[in-house]
């Protein structure tokens, strides 16, 4: 099993450390880092199936997306039913709010499982990239 890892090239890279937040309540009220989301980067990191994910079990107002989920609620309105600082804390880390959630945290790094080696101490999403699908996610309103 050693020989494969090694020939496979893969390695622990050294773990980053997260910008700090203060959560109120149910929510992160200010941005990480003092950041501002753009939406449509946001958009992009939502619709990737490689990064964000968010298909797999959430449904979003993109007809044009095949196979999304229907394992989280669906994403449609949720800018309407969430503030910003709610949807960062449960993008940051949902099981803040609910320790039995499926949602994996996006901007956690400690108590981990079955993290491949390439991406031990790294959180899935960046603090640009959640502010970023919070700026999508708070626009996704029915009108």
């Amino acid at each position: 099993m050693t020989a494969v890892v090694l020939a496979c090239g893969t390695s622990a890279r050294p773990a980053v450390a997260l910008e700090p937040y203060a959560i109120a309540g149910d929510a992160i009220p200010a941005p990480l880092a003092g950041l501002s989301g753009d939406a449509q980067r946001g958009r992009a990191v939502v619709l990737d199936r490689t990064r964000g994910n968010c298909l797999i079990c959430h449904r979003v107002p993109e007809p044009d997306e095949p196979f999304q989920g229907t394992i989280g609620p669906p994403l449609a309105d949720v800018g309407a039913r969430l503030d910003d600082g709610q949807l960062r804390l449960r993008l940051v880390d949902a099981s803040l709010l609910n320790p039995e959630t499926v949602m994996p945290p996006y901007f956690r790094t400690e108590g981990l499982r079955d993290v491949a080696p390439q991406f031990r101490g790294l959180p899935a999403l960046n603090a640009q990239e959640i502010e970023d699908v919070v700026a999508y996610l708070a626009r996704l309103r029915t009108p």
